[in-house]
């Protein structure tokens, strides 16, 4: 693989950076958006949790594990989801999963109980199977390892606005309660669902599958994309994996799922926790909760879009790689420790790094694989990790139910991400 430095040269050429500028013009916003929606759509149960408390019954305890079983079905299926796209192409498979996630996610204006929402969060995570899986392999498509750890970055930034833009709409659409006989969070579930559906025929139109099928790409900009991933693949390809087994032999793939799942549990339980804990700050209005709810996500917004671009080596990456988890450690035990106002700035410490380190830990196995082992190996990863998506929810939820505070899971959490720390200098690219 060419060095740092060989590659730094080769795209400071003016006509490489603007090539690399125009893929980020014309990919990242039609992704981004895309990740807005399901991320609305995956969290808004957040904030009704305390309405549905009170309508369905649903305690502390059945709504962690509702949060969490989403991803149960969600990971079973990414493997086989990212394999099927790998065969046929970015643009339908995307399409699908948008249009069967938002007709799903309307539907859960219509759960009548515990069961029904299990059942519901169940099929919820089996729609949008394969979404962030398969646009990190989209993304290894078009972007070599020197922009790819800013491009997953940017796409990151869909959950950081999801939240920003998700917390005061949501909040607003629960203040519709009553409107035609719908309780507020039904019309929330209702409306949210229905951008998804309208997104897919977007991508169906806009999206590419490949460089070859870009319109807005000359014949002589596609080749230059290809010459360019084709150097880096050339350059591991003695020694890298080609095949789906092969990727589940390599150490570096279960050292990123270990780091992955770490952060996973962090950043769900921050997810669907942190509106309740701001409804316990004080008496405030579903409006107030969703806009103070947003504020974390506007600083892990910053941090998605400006510290990435520094992992632009394997040492850097490291680095920056045991910084972040260190961090989210310490804001996670300021926000255990400390009363609303600083465990409000622990919170938004936690979430500074959530996407550096989420950026940082899929560029290390991406660059050690190829072909079906790349699409395989990537969503692995992302499944063994999101099953830390189903555990933290549910584990806060048993904790919160037991001793009546979210502050002993948080301290958990917290000693999770130190213990990832430790294994992220192990980490290591195709190259090394």
């Amino acid at each position: 693989m060419p060095t740092a430095h060989a590659c730094g040269a080769s795209l400071s050429r003016p006509a490489d950076r603007t090539l690399t500028a125009l893929l980020f013009r014309k990919l990242m916003p039609l992704l981004v958006l895309a990740y807005v929606i399901s991320f609305v759509d995956r969290t808004n149960i957040a904030l009704a949790k305390a309405h549905i408390a009170v309508d369905l019954h649903i305690s502390a305890a059945a709504y962690g594990l509702g949060a969490g079983l989403f991803f149960l079905s969600y990971a079973l299926l990414e493997v086989p989801s990212n394999l099927i796209m790998h065969r046929v192409g970015a643009r339908f498979w995307i399409a699908r999963i948008m249009v069967t996630w938002g007709v799903l996610s309307a539907a859960m204006a219509f759960v009548q109980g515990p069961v029904s929402f299990y059942v519901m969060r169940v099929l919820l995570g089996a729609a949008e199977a394969g979404l962030f899986p398969g646009v990190m392999l989209y993304l290894t498509y078009w972007f070599g390892q020197e922009d790819r750890a800013r491009a997953i970055g940017y796409f990151l930034l869909g959950v950081c606005l999801a939240n920003i833009v998700g917390g005061p709409l949501g909040g607003a659409l629960l203040e519709m309660d009553g409107i035609l006989g719908f309780k507020g969070w039904q019309w929330m579930f209702l409306i949210e669902g229905v951008p998804a559906i309208l997104l897919a025929f977007v991508i169906w139109k806009k999206l590419p599958d490949g460089p070859e099928s870009a319109a807005w790409l000359t014949p002589a900009q596609a080749q230059e994309v290809r010459q360019r991933l084709g150097a880096e693949t050339g350059s591991h390809a003695a020694t890298g994996e080609h095949t789906f087994l092969g990727a589940l032999r390599d150490g570096q793939v279960w050292l990123a799922i270990f780091i992955y799942f770490c952060h996973q549990i962090a950043i769900y339980t921050v997810i669907f926790f942190l509106p309740g804990i701001i409804g316990t700050y004080g008496k405030l209005t579903p409006l107030q909760i969703g806009s103070l709810n947003s504020l974390p996500w506007v600083v892990a917004a910053v941090g998605a879009a400006w510290l990435p671009q520094y992992a632009s080596t394997a040492r850097r990456g490291r680095l920056l790689l045991v910084a972040g988890l260190v961090v989210m450690a310490a804001g996670m035990l300021l926000a255990a420790s400390s009363g609303p106002v600083l465990g409000l700035v622990g919170f938004s410490l936690t979430a500074l790094m959530f996407f550096v380190v989420q950026s940082i830990v899929f560029v290390f196995p991406s660059s050690r694989l190829k072909g079906a082992a790349l699409a395989g190996g990537l969503a692995i990863i992302n499944t063994c990790g999101l099953v830390g998506g189903f555990v933290g929810p549910s584990v806060m939820g048993v904790i919160e139910q037991t001793t009546g505070s979210t502050r002993y899971g948080l301290v958990v959490i917290a000693v999770l991400l130190l213990v990832a720390a430790i294994g992220a200098p192990f980490m290591r690219q195709g190259h090394e």
